[in-house]
């Protein structure tokens, strides 16, 4: 396995060795293994905790954990943590759902092979890293019962889940949607949008957006260059076999010259092999990682969407009652008391909410630009790794054949 691993932020950085001296938490999600048979079968992971806070228990601390009980700590963290991104899971998933049995055994079979495994154990590592990393999310009570508790406490809690944390953050996308429609201005007796159109929310959509339809792109073309190196690495390795065969037929030196040919051959197409692994590792799901990451803030988005409607639509409820107490206060209703009370309720509510919504507005400002400060230093690092992986497979490729050249030559003249 790579020595490298991925920090917190998703980077690659040398094995953790934090020191004693200073406030830290690492995490790492190590040795998938497979459980159950059939349809029941799933991928546990060990999850290895090494800390000096005070509020964990220990200083090392190993969880068994899986896919499910992931999830249920980015639900949590999502439901109870508004304006700040969540780190992005990865899919429970690369296939899509089938009604087609034979592609859904097919589906299956990849699901448990091990280079989907390493994806997944890869992606989940820089997931709770992240969360580990984050100077507010750190700090949840849902991580910690994430990390530390037993398998029995962690399936109670994840089956106690009700209410608001059923909810999928993935169907907000929907919610931000909805938000575009326009709603009765009942004051004004006109039609307004109560969708936010300050510059610079403007100015973050539209970044967001954008941003993940060009990730979306480079990441289509990462695949396609992994899918070419493997193809060539497979096509070359037939070559190769063919070639060496064709070198039996004649017991001479151009016999052993294709035999030589033959095996060079095979050698590029574990070469390509290899760096197709590379790549599919460290730049194709980093640039995967990102479209995700981008999908997760649109998510947050859509929250503060809701929220701002929901603190327009009181406002106007607000206006309905102020008007029904003035018409109480001139009648001398037996109603007023009840009506004043409503009011205040009402005027409290609003206010909650508008504190609401100016958090995540803050939080979102901050969040934003500590985003763009680490995909810069992401995606720096991945596509230096594609150039460098680039630049070893053509030298160890150039060396190969070069080797072969003099007594191609000799042959040929």
């Amino acid at each position: 396995m790579n020595t490298m691993q991925r920090s917190g932020s998703g980077s690659l950085q040398s094995p953790r060795s934090p020191s004693s001296q200073t406030p830290f938490l690492s995490v790492s999600v190590t040795d998938p293994a497979k459980m159950g048979n059939g349809v029941q079968a799933y991928i546990s992971y060990k999850v290895i905790t090494k800390t000096n806070l005070p509020e964990y228990q220990g200083n090392e601390k190993i969880v068994i954990r899986r896919y499910s009980d992931f999830v249920w700590l980015h639900d949590r963290l999502f439901e109870k943590y508004k304006g700040i991104f969540i780190p992005p899971l990865p899919e429970k998933s690369t296939v899509g759902h089938f009604e087609i049995i034979i592609i859904y055994l097919l589906a299956e079979k990849f699901r448990f092979s091990a280079e989907f495994i390493e994806m997944r154990r890869q992606a989940l590592d820089v997931f709770v890293n992240r969360i580990a990393s984050h100077h507010e999310l750190r700090q949840s009570d849902d991580l910690r019962i994430f990390l530390q508790a037993d398998e029995q406490t962690m399936d109670r809690a994840r089956f106690q889940e009700t209410g608001i944390f059923k909810k999928k953050p993935a169907d907000l996308i929907q919610i931000f949607k909805d938000v575009q429609s326009k709603v009765s201005d009942v004051v004004l007796g006109k039609e307004k949008p109560v969708e936010e159109s300050t510059p610079e929310y403007e100015k973050m959509k539209n970044y967001i957006f954008e941003l993940e339809d060009h990730l979306a792109e480079a990441q289509k073309h990462a695949y396609r260059l992994v899918k070419r190196h493997r193809e060539l690495g497979e096509s070359l390795s037939e070559f190769g076999k063919a070639v060496k065969l064709l070198g039996t037929c004649d017991d001479d030196a151009l016999g052993k010259a294709f035999s030589e040919l033959g095996a060079k051959a095979e050698i590029i197409s574990i070469k390509l092999q290899k760096e197709a692994h590379h790549l599919l590792m460290n730049f194709e799901e980093p640039l995967k990682d990102y479209v995700r990451a981008v999908q997760s803030i649109k998510a947050t988005i859509a929250e503060r969407a809701t929220a701002f409607k929901k603190q327009c639509e009181l406002a106007e409820t607000i206006k309905f009652k102020e008007i029904d107490l003035n018409k109480y206060r001139l009648t001398r209703s037996e109603k007023l008391a009840e009506a004043e009370h409503e009011y205040e309720m009402l005027k409290a509510e609003g206010e909650e909410t508008s504190r609401r919504f100016d958090t995540i507005v803050r939080l979102m400002n901050e969040e934003i630009v500590r985003f763009q400060e680490q995909k810069t230093s992401d995606m720096g690092l991945a596509f230096h790794e594609f150039a460098k992986g680039q630049a070893r497979l053509s030298n160890g490729i150039a060396d190969a054949w070069r080797s072969l050249l003099p007594k191609l030559e000799a042959h040929s003249s």
